[in-house]
């Protein structure tokens, strides 16, 4: 029953607070009698990224304002400062956020790994994106003379829409590199930017007996061993060819055959070229799949514009990465939350309509059930004037 309970109470329900627990008993962190606890400190972040706090000073502001809620809320009897924040920020290990974090994907993908997708097999989504930080303040990650950056790289399972993998890196870490991090699942498939195009690695996930989807880049030179040069379907396939390399260095790092498929989107006016090993799919179903991948795109989006990594809340290295941590645990609380309570809504309209409801004491289920319209046209609320001319 959540009768008298505030929205953010009842969020918290849905965590795992008992692994939480050991994960920081088996930590052995020195921090870890130091108020606030570990349970209270990522609730007020969580907090603080559901209501869209730019600064550690608004959030505490926040969370001292309402200091007779903070016990109810899980923060502890006494509010959370600035200071003390702060502190914990810059002093603990962002080691335990992490595991956490992770535990909580794998919950949030086993939870909505029985959404419908129309293609069998399992799909994901590989980009990373940058997040610019000032070089004056954010010294330790530099990455040109002028500037300071992070970049997280995520993989994302294309039909649940979760993020199943995610690292954080400096900025000047290039995508290819963050290739060799991720472990390749066989028969699953792979889609890339073009900014991975690295026929090496590809090749590297062909003989862990993965598929792999990428983007052409660069024109490579190759020769035609099967198939028409040009098509004339219904289905925008221009080409579905399979080729081999023959450049001696492309040769050499992919020495066997692959797919190339010319496709052209009519909604934008333009054609992508794919290279694919899945021999299987149809070329319209890889194309397709590529399409899918600006599901990573939207995840950043969201991740930036709903969840506050944009803007840190710490200066130092420990602070950046407990908060995006923080914030793909929010995102992924999310998304077991409208798997269990049936909502059939997107993630980030219930994360919208939540965070705006914190302090409400309505059950999450009512606050999120669609509107009923029962009036009759005879009742719709209007002022209805009936003049008589005598």
């Amino acid at each position: 029953m959540n009768v008298g309970k505030y929205v953010f109470a009842q969020i918290v329900e849905f965590l795992p607070k008992r692994y939480f627990e050991r994960l920081v008993i088996k930590h052995k962190d020195r921090t870890v009698k130091m108020a606030p606890s570990y349970w209270s400190h990522m609730l007020v972040i969580m907090y603080g990224q559901l209501i869209g706090c730019h600064s550690l000073r608004e959030l505490t502001d926040v969370t001292v304002a309402h200091a007779k809620r903070s016990f109810h809320l899980g923060f502890g009897k006494v509010p959370i400062n600035r200071s003390v924040l702060s502190k914990a920020n810059s002093l603990r290990d962002p080691g335990i956020f992490e595991k956490f974090a992770f535990y909580i994907v794998s919950i949030a993908q086993a939870k909505r790994i029985t959404k419908e997708f129309e293609l069998h097999g399992r799909f994901y989504a590989i980009d990373s994106t940058t997040i610019d930080l000032c070089m004056s303040v954010f010294r330790w990650a530099k990455f040109r003379s002028t500037k300071s950056g992070i970049k997280i790289h995520t993989q994302i399972d294309i039909a649940t829409e979760i993020p199943v993998f995610y690292r954080i890196s400096h900025a000047n870490v290039h995508d290819t590199k963050s290739m060799d991090w991720f472990i390749y699942e066989r028969y699953a498939c792979y889609v890339f930017d073009r900014g991975y195009f690295d026929l090496s690695r590809l090749y590297a996930i062909e003989q862990a007996g993965a598929f792999f989807i990428i983007r052409e880049k660069s024109h490579p030179d190759y020769e035609i061993t099967e198939g028409d040069d040009m098509l004339d379907g219904e289905d925008n396939v221009l080409r579905d060819q399979t080729v081999r390399f023959t450049g001696k260095r492309n040769s050499g790092n992919y020495p066997v055959s692959l797919r190339r498929i010319v496709f052209y989107a009519p909604d934008l006016g333009r054609t992508f070229t794919y290279y694919t090993n899945n021999f299987y799919l149809k070329a319209k179903e890889i194309a397709l799949l590529y399409r899918y991948r600006w599901q990573v795109e939207l995840f950043f989006k969201w991740i930036k514009q709903h969840l506050r990594v944009k803007s840190f809340w710490g200066e130092s290295e420990n602070a950046v990465r407990i908060q995006i941590h923080v914030a793909i645990i929010t995102y992924c609380l999310i998304a077991i939350i409208e798997h269990d309570l049936k909502l059939d809504r997107p993630v980030v309209e219930v994360m919208r309509i939540l965070g705006n409801s914190l302090l409400v004491k309505d059950p999450i289920q009512e606050l999120l059930a669609p509107m009923t319209n029962n009036d009759s046209d005879d009742n719709d609320c209007q002022l209805h004037l009936d003049f008589k001319l005598n």
